[in-house]
């Protein structure tokens, strides 16, 4: 294991030297928090206090605000865990692979050592960014999220860190070099805010739109961060309010419903464990492949 640990030492210090690198792996967030920040978080502010007149202006925005900042969290632990990858397309680009099929080396702990890196990078990202969240919302906000809270958003965001880190390896597999890695993460930034019903709610979108967004894997992890994050805030904006928590709840992704089928915790919890183990296990043997 000494030298995986070597090669996943060697990744990191690659990738976090290059700092437009961690930049645009943060970049998807940073452009959700500048919309909602300058725009589009005035907006549901106003149109959530108009429509609950019992529920502060404060109230509302701590709710905005804390449903922004599960988008954000969501969004950070997909696209960290790709750029941690832009090492193994370098690589492989510039020759390197051909230095190390003649070291005594098995392919496999090269293989580990990118994966794992990878997984470490969207980790150490992604906690920041649940960190600042925190901190922004119970400062600024004065909304603080118990010990709990933190703890399974900590456990949600692991998991969704080596879930979509795998199903981003398995993606990258496919990319020979650097310009065509760069365009993915271009597009993987700007598509994934609306995919994960980031950017604007899930209620808004057409009903057979709003079915597939609920199909995905990144929308139903979001809607455990949100439950998280939004389960307090929402219930503080809807006590003089009967009967608005629930649509509420659907609107803005709390839960997430397929047709008339309403997505359970658990099966999300399933998925992203599925999709680990079995992107991992593919990802990994097209990467042997092309360490030759």
């Amino acid at each position: 294991m000494s030298v995986v640990w070597a090669i996943v030492h060697r990744n990191l210090r690659l990738f976090f030297r290059d700092r437009l690198n961690v930049f645009f792996s943060l970049l998807g967030a940073v452009i959700l928090f500048g919309l909602y920040t300058l725009f589009l978080g005035n907006l549901q502010t106003a149109g959530l206090a108009d429509s609950l007149p019992g529920a502060s202006t404060a109230d509302v925005q701590s709710f905005v605000d804390s449903w922004m900042f599960a988008g954000i969290l969501l969004i950070t632990t997909v696209t960290t865990g790709l750029g941690g990858l832009a090492v193994l397309v370098d690589d492989d680009q510039s020759g390197r692979f051909r230095d190390f099929v003649v070291s005594p080396l098995r392919r496999s702990q090269f293989v580990l050592g990118y994966l794992l890196s990878a997984v470490a990078v969207a980790l150490v990202l992604s906690v920041f960014v649940l960190v600042v969240s925190i901190l922004y919302l119970g400062v600024l906000r004065g909304t603080w999220l118990g010990a709990a809270a933190i703890a399974r958003s900590f456990a949600i965001v692991a998991l969704s860190c080596v879930a979509f880190t795998a199903f981003s390896a398995l993606i990258v597999s496919f990319v020979r070099t650097n310009g065509a890695f760069s365009g993915l993460a271009t597009i993987v930034g700007t598509v994934l805010g609306f995919i994960a019903a980031a950017y604007i709610p899930i209620g808004v979108f057409p009903e057979g739109v709003a079915n597939v967004v609920a199909a995905l894997p990144f929308a139903q992890a979001g809607m455990l961060l949100r439950r998280e994050f939004s389960d307090e805030t929402l219930a503080v904006i809807t006590a003089d309010a009967p009967g608005a928590e629930e649509p509420l709840r659907a609107m803005y992704g709390l839960d997430l419903f397929i047709g008339d089928w309403e997505v359970p915790g658990w099966i999300v919890i399933v998925v992203l464990i599925g999709i680990s183990v079995v992107c991992t296990a593919v990802s990994a043997g097209r990467m042997r492949g092309r360490i030759r």
